[in-house]
């Protein structure tokens, strides 16, 4: 035995190590690796099959484009979900709304009215448009077409004999939080009016006919108690004839636009006087617009003038919130229900009270089953009064 084995440790005497080559298992091990990759994607037809991807078939091409020319558009989310929430400003809505199309896609049919989807076009067609200096105002086109035929919102199912009722809410513009109210909580068949006076009027419009609602105008006319009882500037004044009296209209028709017709906002001297409903009836005829009696006057002489003015005409039988409580209001919805049974048709108008729009709502959830049908005014065109 050598001396060094004797001096060792314990268990410690020589021995011979097998040195592992590592450096050459590890190339070993990545080659696999590499020609096993290769073999997977010359053998497999979608080697990335796990992953999603979306398949989008050109189907036609346009002579010039090139897929540089093709740039992706961002999707906004809808009014309910982040800034665009319940407590988003007007001008942040408003901007919301998209392009306003102009053409043919944005309109309904000539002279048919828009169709029963929920949209209704926002833009002013121009065959029933001019511009003036206040700005747009309605018009009858050359071939006959009327703002009327054009923005009337045509009725989703068959009339038939089935009892029919036109609501009409007035006011929206005048409040954030009133019309925001109705916007969101009225059926889409209940008609809007919108007050001339109304902060960003035209957003207003955008949004109301969007959600698929007809529309009217409301005209301020003069009240026996003027000027202590005063609607607002541009007030239609008895007194008012020629230059003056077209000047106060035509800028209360240029306030907004798509709208089917006009309803008086108070007014209970001007309609009680022939001469001066006559000489306003003349010009809504020859705009080619519906005018709506409010039902607020006994006195109103405005159906006869209508008649001899050959003026579409309809006339509120029920005011809902003439006493704005909840048990008045359901009273006047019962009646109103009554007279539509009883004639076939019914008009009933409100404001945008919340009162009145959280009757209204709630009257008007299973309206259906109790075999009663909502219609836009415009549905209501010179029915038989009873």
């Amino acid at each position: 035995m050598a001396a060094d084995d004797l001096t060792a440790p314990l268990g410690m005497g020589k021995r011979k190590f097998f040195r592992l080559p590592f450096g050459l298992i590890g190339a070993g091990l990545f080659t696999v690796m590499i020609t096993t990759a290769l073999v997977w994607i010359g053998v497999v037809d979608d080697p990335f099959g796990g992953e999603p991807i979306a398949v989008i078939p050109l189907e036609k091409t346009v002579e010039g484009l090139s897929s540089r020319d093709i740039a992706v558009v961002e999707l906004k989310p809808e009014f309910a979900d982040g800034p665009l929430g319940p407590d988003a400003s007007r001008s942040a809505r408003q901007g919301a709304l998209g392009p306003r199309f102009e053409g043919a896609e944005a309109q309904g049919e000539a002279g048919s009215g828009e169709g029963p989807g929920v949209a209704l076009s926002t833009t002013p067609d121009s065959r029933v448009t001019e511009r003036t200096d206040y700005g747009l105002l309605p018009k009858i086109g050359d071939n006959g077409l009327r703002p009327l035929d054009v923005y009337a919102k045509r009725v989703t199912a068959e009339l038939g004999s089935t009892p029919k009722i036109a609501i009409v809410i007035g006011g929206i513009g005048l409040s954030e939080a009133g019309s925001r109210n109705a916007l969101d909580s009225l059926p889409a068949d209940v008609t809007l009016a919108l007050a001339p006076y109304g902060n960003e009027i035209e957003g207003w419009m955008q949004e109301a006919r969007q959600a698929g609602h007809e529309l009217l105008l409301q005209l301020p006319l003069e009240p026996f108690d003027f000027p202590d009882n005063d609607p607002g500037p541009h007030t239609l004044l008895v007194s008012l004839r020629g230059a003056e009296f077209m000047d106060r209209l035509t800028w209360l028709l240029s306030r907004t636009t798509n709208y089917v017709g006009v309803v008086n906002f108070m007014g209970a001297r001007f309609s009680s006087t022939e001469a001066s409903m006559q000489y306003l009836l003349e010009e809504v005829t020859r705009r080619g617009l519906m005018y709506v009696d409010d039902g607020s006057s006994s006195r109103s002489v405005a159906q006869p003038v209508a008649s001899a003015a050959q003026t579409p005409f309809s006339k509120v039988d029920v005011v809902l919130d003439a006493v704005p409580k909840p048990d008045e209001i359901n009273a006047r919805l019962l009646q109103l229900e009554a007279l539509a049974r009883a004639r076939g048709i019914a008009v009933a108008a409100g404001s945008a009270l919340p009162v009145t729009v959280r009757q209204l709502a709630d009257w008007s959830r299973d309206l259906e089953q109790r075999g009663l049908m909502l219609v836009p005014i415009s549905a209501t065109v010179d029915r038989p009064q009873g």
